[in-house]
């Protein structure tokens, strides 16, 4: 394996979940030994106490029943049968004196206490302490009792047995530790992988988008996990993010479309005026032409600006009370001229008063787009109806509907998209951006616009929450 791949390795939150998951382990299993070694010292101190304390009432017996003599002998028997290294038994006076001592040349370095056989009158109980000799490697374990009157036995066992189980408790710990710890890292490993199995998924996804395909997605297992939420999360992610590129395409090349049209037109007049020999009247004319389609063109790059701005949440409306009904009105007096020109009959249904709360120029421009699209597309002789409703407390509803050609099931849901024209509209001088700031118009204000045809003709109908300004 190469260095590079082992750096990567390390790097790898694998790697250190695997860390994790061994540290974890061994903290665990160390807590264990520590436990287990104190219940064990514990409770082989807790028998050799019990055995110091046997002792010191088999003395106190011997003694009662016959007297000192039969103390120190049994004293000597009992340190030469145990084992001279492995107990001693000595009888002092409370001040510390030695009367009588088994054989001492193990247990040379192991002093008489005074304060243990003070502590030990004062409390009027065995007492038991731990010492250790500087030439023994075990601890010893030693008891003060009272003997008779005026006697203390000092009795003491050495602790081998508790070292050694000490000493084999911890080989063992050491050998199963090591082992664990091979096994706790490898099971670490492969658990760490399997966890993670998901997010490499959304690794290579993420990579696969990065070269350009945006149709690629993270495959979700059904399980429900953080790890199928995080993938279906990235996937509505991918899907947001493809339909704005896709939007951004298609409004791209629409903005080239509409630019290019007005563009070609300035650039021929401005040829005509280059080369042409034409009067000062006829130059004019081609100054005002261009003039026009300057300040078509700005136009619909403000419209656009303010649709993208809107929907991004940039612009903000500003509010006041309006006469939603007096707005109707003098829209459909504006339109009325129009309306006659192409013998279509405008008529105007709303009530003499409809407050809201709203952007009246916003409000003004949309209701001119309907209007303006409405009789555009009816042939003479049809017929346009404007009205202005409340719906609910808190709702109001404004329609327009036309008798025109109607719109297609296929083109339905495409009217209110920037630059979209269906195919009848394609004859139609404009730019495709009307019906998408009515919509802009209609959701700055909280509200929404929808459109039906049932063959033919067309109703739009927008819906405005009403609200305090």
């Amino acid at each position: 394996m190469s260095s590079k791949k082992r750096a990567e390795i390390r790097r790898s939150l694998a790697f250190r979940l695997t860390l994790w998951y061994a540290g974890v382990f061994l903290l665990s299993a160390g807590i264990a030994f520590v436990f287990f070694l104190y219940l064990i010292t514990t409770t082989l101190r807790g028998r050799t106490d019990q055995d110091l304390l046997a002792g010191v009432k088999s003395f106190s017996t011997v003694m009662a029943r016959q007297g000192m003599e039969a103390v120190k002998r049994q004293a000597v028997l009992e340190s030469q049968a145990a084992g001279e290294k492995q107990i001693f038994i000595q009888l002092v006076f409370p001040d510390g004196r030695l009367f009588s001592s088994s054989n001492m040349s193990y247990f040379q370095h192991i002093p008489v206490s005074i304060e243990a056989i003070r502590r030990m009158l004062e409390q009027g109980e065995p007492l038991f302490a731990t010492v250790r000799s500087p030439d023994r490697s075990h601890e010893i374990r030693v008891v003060y009792a009272r003997l008779g009157p005026g006697l203390v036995i000092h009795l003491g066992q050495a602790m081998e047995d508790l070292a050694r189980v000490i000493d084999a408790f911890q080989k063992v710990f050491l050998v199963v530790m090591a082992a664990l710890f091979i096994l706790a890292a490898g099971v670490g490993w492969f658990m760490a992988r399997r966890a993670l199995s998901g997010v490499e998924r959304v690794t290579r996804t993420a990579q696969g988008i990065s070269g350009g395909s945006l149709t690629e997605r993270v495959p979700v297992r059904g399980r429900g996990d953080e790890v199928d939420q995080l993938a279906v999360t990235f996937n509505q992610m991918l899907d947001r993010i493809e339909t704005l590129v896709t939007g951004i395409k298609e409004m791209t090349d629409n903005i080239a479309d509409g630019l290019k049209r007005p563009s070609t037109r300035i650039r021929g007049q401005a040829e005509l005026a280059l080369t042409g020999e034409g009067s000062r009247e006829e130059y004019e004319t081609m100054a005002g032409s261009t003039v026009e389609e300057c300040d078509r063109l700005l136009a619909m790059i403000d419209t656009m600006l303010f649709i993208s701005r809107t929907e991004a949440g940039v612009t903000q409306p500003e509010l006041r009370e309006v006469d939603l009904a007096a707005v109707v009105a003098d829209a459909c007096r504006l339109f009325q001229a129009l309306a006659e020109e192409k013998r279509i009959r405008l008529s105007c249904d709303s009530p003499e008063a409809l407050t809201i709360s709203g952007d009246i120029r916003l409000l003004q421009r949309m209701l001119a787009n309907l209007l303006d699209n409405a009789i555009k597309y009816t042939p003479p002789e049809g017929s346009v109806r404007v009205s202005a409703r409340r719906v609910s407390p808190h709702q109001v509803s404004i329609e327009v509907a036309d008798t025109g050609p109607g719109i297609s099931q296929s083109d339905l849901p495409h009217v209110f998209e920037r630059f979209y024209r269906g195919d009848p509209s394609r004859t139609q001088a404009g730019a495709g951006l009307g019906l998408s700031f009515a919509r802009a118009v209609a959701r700055v204000h909280g509200g929404d616009i929808t459109a039906v045809s049932p063959g033919a003709g067309s109703v739009f109908a927008v819906s405005i929450p009403c609200r305090s300004a």
